[in-house]
């Protein structure tokens, strides 16, 4: 579909959202509200113009950050639920979208193998993360939080701000948590919850689930999954032995997803679920002026947030119709070539003798830096190559991201680079958009014609 036929579904939409308007006897718009033509025009040729100072995100030379345009069905959901502008905090506030929001809820449930969860969406993963963080402390209030070290640094940030004692563990060489650091915690009985990651943030790693799960049976702790960026990725866990770890998310207790991240959707929808619904019961309390209109669960009951967009639950409703959740069509077909990017990309890495590539993608993050004999050196030339590829010509510009590991890891992965530097800087791709896989070979040799010998 093309972007007039959207124009053409989003005009139909108004038509159908004004005739409802009409039910009620005609507004007039108070004078105040009023705006002179020629001012907004020359505002919106001002916003135009700053909106062009931004990186081509839409691009698949566009490889840094986890950034894409949301899909123009998102955009669709969330304009035309914006003009009611409904808030999902009660029922009286967003009745409509309150019920989409719970079918998102129950679909992303039965998708990830929860399927008597409760949840709700947020503002994004850090939000999630904390109200997961918060139940567990809620839960285990005497008890440990643990994760690696790869973790995304809001655990720590969240376990500081609600008062949890957490325990940071140290990562192996592949950036997952590491087993052999975790089981004497366990041993003390001092662990309430234990955070894995599947799609870390600097790596893309998919840290050992299935392990924990089984440490979670002799244990008799908590898992919560951090799945914000690659918990999509669930569609192909049956078709893809590499990525059977999603197979045992029905084994955590809590997940958090980013849909504005695989999921199409605009920034500012994350979600959070929780295996049992009866930890409903820590979120208790009372509002005086909100919970009134019905005697069913208002998601404003079971949320840390109060004030929410009901536009991003239809959003995501209206994606969720047209893109399923599954490995055939909707989200797998999309899926497939994100991770096929990044595997092309390796092997084009990995016949490069001007790049090295630093670990196989799990997902579709690409980590790897110009070739060298020492940490020091290519350090160096990789904040050369960083430049140098975001300030090309248009055709052979790419936009990169950069990535910090410590030098010590490279005695698994690349014994023979002299490590002369505490930390070693890489260069990192997020391969997100389906467009990669066409690109992904090229961009290997746009980046090769631009290294510094």
């Amino acid at each position: 579909m093309d972007l007039d036929t959207y124009h053409s579904l989003y005009q139909r939409g108004q038509n159908a959202l004004k005739d409802w308007e009409n039910q009620w006897p005609e507004v007039r718009v108070d004078d105040t509200l009023a705006v002179d033509p020629t001012v907004v025009e020359k505002a919106v040729t001002q916003l135009t113009q700053r909106l062009t100072d931004n990186y081509p995100f839409f691009h698949p030379q566009y490889a840094g950050q986890m950034l894409k345009p949301p899909h123009p069905v998102a955009m669709l959901g969330y304009m035309l639920a914006m003009q009611i502008n409904p808030n999902n905090h009660a029922l009286d506030g967003g009745p409509a979208t309150s019920k989409m929001e719970k079918e998102c809820v129950e679909a992303l449930g039965r998708f990830f193998g929860l399927p008597n969860c409760l949840g709700h969406l947020t503002g994004g993963g850090t939000m999630a993360n904390l109200e997961a963080l918060w139940v567990a402390k809620q839960l285990h209030p005497d008890r440990f939080i643990v994760f690696s070290e790869e973790a995304h640094y809001t655990h720590k940030r969240m376990c500081d701000l609600i008062g949890a004692d957490y325990v940071q563990i140290p990562a192996t060489y592949k950036g997952k948590m590491d087993l052999d650091a975790l089981k004497p915690l366990l041993e003390d009985g001092q662990t309430g919850t234990v955070v894995a990651t599947l799609g870390t943030t600097s790596l893309g790693a998919l840290e050992p689930l299935e392990e924990l799960v089984a440490l979670k049976e002799k244990y008799k702790f908590r898992i919560h999954l951090d799945t914000a960026y690659g918990g999509f990725y669930r569609a192909l866990a049956e078709s893809d032995p590499d990525l059977s770890a999603f197979t045992w998310t029905k084994d955590c207790n809590s997940i958090v997803v980013d849909p504005h991240k695989h999921g199409l959707q605009p920034y500012g929808c994350g979600c959070v679920l929780f295996a049992d619904p009866g930890v409903g019961q820590v979120y208790q309390h009372d509002s005086p002026y909100t919970y009134f209109t019905s005697d069913e669960l208002h998601l404003g009951e079971i949320s840390l947030e109060c004030s929410r967009p009901g536009a991003a639950a239809a959003a995501l409703w209206l994606t969720l119709q047209c893109f399923p959740l599954e490995a055939e069509r909707g989200f797998g077909p999309i899926l497939k070539k994100t991770r096929q990017a990044a595997l092309t990309m390796a092997q084009a890495l990995e016949a490069s003798a001007q790049l090295t590539l630093l670990h196989p993608p799990e997902l579709d993050i690409v980590t790897f830096f110009p070739t060298g004999e020492r940490v020091s050196e290519i350090n160096q030339r990789t904040e050369q190559l960083f430049t140098t590829a975001m300030t090309a010509e248009p055709e052979a510009t790419v936009y990169l991201a950069k990535l910090t590991i410590p030098s010590a890891r490279l005695r698994a992965l690349h014994p023979d680079i002299t490590q002369d530097a505490e930390s070693l800087t890489v260069l990192r791709s997020c391969l997100m958009k389906p467009e990669h896989l066409t690109t992904a070979t090229s961009i290997v040799g746009q980046l090769i014609s631009l290294v510094n010998p």
